[in-house]
């Protein structure tokens, strides 16, 4: 453990290398972690039985990144001297711009969207947008200490490497918690901006999207052979910053840890990114999307981490015997409330679940709501 001027000191420093590096708070969390990659090779994940820090792209095509622990110089600060600021409050008196002409593409994509389920191509599709707006002060570290004390029941990331350029967040997502052979997932969807109560209505639209969300996860799980013991709970109002969302708490057993890689392809993308069903989802995105999404929607986070758990024995006249076990754990989140930091400017990535209810105008300001979650940040 360090102290956070020593620690973000060896940030800045790998940043001017341009040497990979990532640091993060895990939601609920007071400790910042940090892996600083000492060489300057490429590590690709190739199956997710690497250890160390995954970073992967919204097309699984595509390379997903991993700094190695082996190859790392891992650091710890606990995160006591930051203040917590309410993104609301950052949001008073700030006027968010934005072009009709963006406003038009928007809902011209989201509506043909509408028109192609209607036309039954698929249930729902999630249509996103990216956002350039101009930085006063570029400087990631800023900017990431900006997010930490906004965000305290979010992963929050800052993530360099030379293949990928800078990109932080602020995501409220879970893809996947896996300890042993033991796993848990969400399904989230639906937003409304939180007004101080969690006890809120929603509209149909956003129960039928998350239902939609909700039952394609357990399907896709139940699919798999080597799981087994699914659980889902009820529907509950979860918020995060200035938002609020409908989620579905779910977990199960892997029948052997070794196939993790088989059950983060089952839930990569998920509805609550991509649509239903998801090929047909998938392929309308691609086609249609005037951008690319690159790390957007994409998942981060620990694969494969092994971490010391204590326990006491129940043995007779051992009560107060310690037993020591190093545990493999994997924290992924799904890369949402993200942006890209390139030439003094923050490109900012946002959508929306889109179905046969929804009315473009509508999913053009949730869009906007969305943006702010980042543009909070980029204010001095």
């Amino acid at each position: 453990m360090i102290n956070a001027r020593e620690f973000y000191d060896k940030l800045r420093s790998q940043l001017e290398e341009e040497r990979p590096f990532v640091a993060y708070r895990k939601p609920g969390s007071q400790s910042v972690k940090a892996l600083l990659q000492t060489d300057s090779e490429i590590y690709y994940s190739k199956d997710l039985s690497e250890s160390g820090f995954v970073f992967a792209p919204f097309n699984s095509e595509a390379n997903s990144y991993i700094i190695p622990v082996d190859k790392s110089a891992i650091l710890e600060h606990e995160n006591i001297d930051v203040d917590t600021v309410e993104v609301e409050n950052s949001l008073n008196g700030v006027d968010f711009e934005y072009m009709e002409e963006d406003q038009k593409r928007h809902e011209n994509l989201v509506q043909k969207g509408i028109d192609h389920i209607k036309e039954g191509d698929f249930k729902k599709v999630v249509l996103s947008r990216s956002e350039k707006v101009q930085v006063l002060d570029p400087d990631p570290i800023r900017i990431f200490k900006r997010l930490l004390s906004s965000y305290s029941h979010a992963m929050v990331y800052v993530w360099f490497h030379p293949e990928t350029g800078v990109w932080l967040g602020a995501t409220p997502e879970t893809l996947l918690k896996a300890e042993r052979n033991k796993f848990k997932t969400m399904a989230l969807a639906g937003t409304q901006l939180f007004k101080g109560e969690t006890d809120v209505e929603w509209e149909t639209k956003e129960v039928e999207e998350q239902l939609f969300v909700t039952d394609y996860i357990l399907e896709s799980l139940e699919k798999l052979r080597n799981v087994e013991n699914i659980q889902a709970s009820r529907p509950y109002s979860a918020k995060a910053g200035n938002l609020l969302h409908i989620c579905t708490d779910i977990s199960g057993h892997l029948k052997d840890p070794e196939y993790l890689k088989d059950l983060v392809k089952a839930l990569h993308p998920t509805p609550a990114v991509c649509g239903l069903p998801k090929e047909k989802a998938l392929n309308f995105i691609l086609e249609n999307e005037d951008h690319s999404r690159e790390f957007y929607s994409g998942y981060l986070g620990e694969v494969n981490l092994k971490t010391e758990q204590k326990r006491n024995s129940n043995r007779r006249n051992q009560e107060n015997q310690q037993f020591t076990s190093i545990l493999k754990q994997t924290d992924l989140f799904v890369n949402l409330r993200c942006m890209k930091l390139k030439d003094g400017n923050a490109t900012i990535f946002v959508g929306g679940g889109v179905t046969k209810g929804s009315n473009a105008g509508d999913e053009w300001m949730e869009t906007v709501n969305k943006s702010q979650t980042m543009k909070a940040v980029l204010v001095k």
